[in-house]
């Protein structure tokens, strides 16, 4: 399984960026998410969606991040709005297996500038 990861870059806070995870190798996932780290700190969830596209959002996020599945293009996108300085971080696509196994993508940039 393969995760490749998009769509991060440099923002002003308050704008809005779209994160994409295209997945290759497996349509079979019971979750796929999006988790971000920064420097010195653990990575953290972000948000998930699962098979029945039930969704979890970090406390953080919750009313400005949306996150979406498409099991035709086999991607999952994170819609990103008035972003924070806080936000900034290397946001990173999980995907976990039927055995619940997890698969990581490489990472994406993201920067909020105040």
């Amino acid at each position: 399984v393969q995760l490749q990861a998009s769509g991060g870059g440099l923002v002003q806070a308050g704008g809005s960026l779209r994160l994409s995870c295209l997945a290759s190798g497996s349509r079979i996932f019971v979750e796929m998410g999006w988790y971000r780290q920064t420097p010195g700190k653990e990575r953290e969830l972000v948000a998930t969606i699962a098979s029945d596209d039930s969704t979890n959002y970090a406390d953080s996020v919750k009313g400005r991040f949306a996150i979406s599945r498409d099991y035709t293009r086999n991607t999952v996108d994170l819609q990103m709005s008035s972003l924070k300085v806080e936000d900034t971080a290397v946001y990173y696509c999980n995907a976990k297996s039927l055995t619940l196994r997890p698969f990581w993508g490489q990472g994406t940039l993201v920067t909020v500038s105040s």
